[in-house]
């Protein structure tokens, strides 16, 4: 007998549990409830705070979908515009306070680049192609069905497109997969479930973006980062040109509290023409900016952590994933991968069939592991920044972040150093990879190449740039014109 599952949210962390749940039975009825109306094309949503700013699909998160999807995401990606970025030599990097990561030959993971709205997109494709008894219908949720032992369902309030829904909808499984605004805990209280550990920590970051046509000839120009600085006791600073579908370069700038980007045109420019190295400022003097600056602060950049694993009493047919679980500080490029993973963890658990007992405690115990790598790196960045709310940095915190230091420091100019760097920021290895011998013994030494203040250009990216920085400012939207 085929089986019923409901996933609360259609973003990433939801299609990818909706496509494990098809994976593990093909023939079950997989219910995804959307609040935010889908298009037929890329867009952005309400419902994704951040989903207008610089988005980061890791190496470890890019091969979590790639195992629960019957067709290459990557594949798919790349055909729609995305790009694939090599961490080793695709790269512009400034560290804090170190200099310019070297470009190293040879294999490094990579990362994909494209718009938030691009990914949900495809992702949405490949479900719908692939996985016809995923049902999407605009619809949200007030609350579960079922006791503290075992919930059995959802009910269904707001309007709905597609099939219809009653007030009940009755299934064998539920996911929450609702983002930032997830409505578990209150949920689980209905239930009787209370007292569930909650962290918060937010540095303040406010993220201003913009988006401009890569000027002719500066297609093959690096993905460039400069990189926020939390050990000088200052407001943290940075930006980043990223390559997304369209020909297009997507400029985001952030500032943690008492450093935020402003809003308006001009102030973009000088902010960014403002940070250690003026790079971002003078690429973009050559842009053509196609949009409005677009800003956003407050709760959607701040990190929060459910220690749902944690609670002595817990629902079975019950789970929560992605946001829903923890989010992080954009910041750092992981919540997607992290999301990804998680749903790794539940087609695992799978196996072991869809009613069986336990099945909701050790999804939950299994993604908590990938959650916490991503706290940890998160978490011990943001609590050094001034004006943090929510936590002091610890003697842990000061110890991880002088051990980051150094090893950030030794791979502007180590490759050892610098390969584990990428394996734990890719999400390919746990933050033990750090700790390795040679990694160790490379941040114990230092850079093993001097270090230099200007970025690792071949001679071609050089004179772009030269070009670029020499041009006027580019024009400015048209105001209220938004071009995708």
């Amino acid at each position: 007998m085929s089986h019923r599952a409901v996933v609360i949210g259609a973003g990433v962390a939801g299609l990818l549990a909706a496509a494990a749940l098809s994976r593990a039975e093909p023939t079950m009825q997989v219910h995804l409830l959307e609040q935010d109306e889908l298009t037929e094309g890329p867009a952005d949503r309400r419902g994704v705070p951040q989903g207008r700013h610089a988005h980061l699909l890791m190496a470890g998160g890019l091969a979590a979908m790639e195992s629960l999807l019957p067709v290459s995401v990557r594949d798919r990606l790349l055909v729609a515009g995305a790009h694939e970025i090599a961490l080793g030599n695709g790269m512009l990097a400034l560290t804090p306070d170190s200099g310019w990561f070297h470009r190293w030959q040879g294999d490094s993971p990579r990362m994909i680049t494209c718009t938030r709205a691009l990914l949900e997109w495809v992702l949405r494709q490949i479900l719908r192609d692939c996985h016809p008894h995923v049902r999407l219908h605009r619809a949200t949720v007030d609350g579960l069905l079922g006791d503290a032992r075992q919930v059995r369902g959802v009910r269904v309030g707001g309007g709905t497109t597609g099939h219809r829904l009653g007030p009940e909808l009755e299934a064998d499984l539920v996911i929450d997969a609702s983002g930032r605004g997830s409505g578990s805990l209150s949920w689980l209280a209905g239930l009787g479930i209370t007292g569930i550990e909650e962290r918060k920590l937010d540095s303040g970051l406010t993220n201003a973006t913009r988006i401009y046509r890569v000027p002719e000839g500066a297609e093959s120009f690096p993905l460039t980062l400069i990189q926020a600085n939390p050990y000088d006791g200052r407001p943290g600073r940075s930006a980043m040109v990223l390559p997304i579908e369209g020909n297009r370069w997507m400029v985001s700038a952030g500032g943690t509290r008492g450093g935020e980007p402003p809003a308006d045109p001009e102030g973009f420019l000088q902010y960014v023409l403002s940070l250690p190295h003026p790079i971002v400022g003078h690429l973009i003097r050559g842009a053509h900016a196609l949009t409005d600056v677009v800003v956003s602060r407050g709760r959607s950049t701040s990190n929060t952590r459910r220690y749902f694993e944690k609670s002595p009493h817990w629902p079975e047919r019950f789970i929560p994933l992605g946001d829903a679980l923890a989010t992080f500080n954009p910041a750092y490029g992981q919540g997607m991968s992290v999301a990804a993973l998680g749903a790794q963890v539940l087609a695992d658990e799978l196996r072991g069939g869809l009613t069986s007992p336990g099945l909701s405690r050790r999804v939950l115990r299994g993604a908590a592991g990938h959650v916490d790598m991503a706290w940890s790196a998160a978490v011990g960045m943001d609590v050094l920044f001034p004006g943090v709310t929510g936590g002091e940095p610890a003697l842990a915190d000061r110890l991880a972040a002088w051990y980051t230091r150094r090893l950030t420091r030794a791979a502007t100019g180590s490759y050892d150093a610098a390969s584990a760097l990428w394996d734990v920021t890719s999400l390919t290895a746990p933050p033990t990879r750090v700790l390795h011998p040679k990694a160790l013994l490379a941040a114990l030494n230092g850079p093993l190449l001097p270090p230099t203040t200007e970025p690792p250009l071949q001679p071609s990216e050089r004179a772009i740039l030269d070009r670029l920085a020499k041009s006027r400012t580019a024009p400015e939207a048209s105001q209220g014109r938004r071009t995708r």
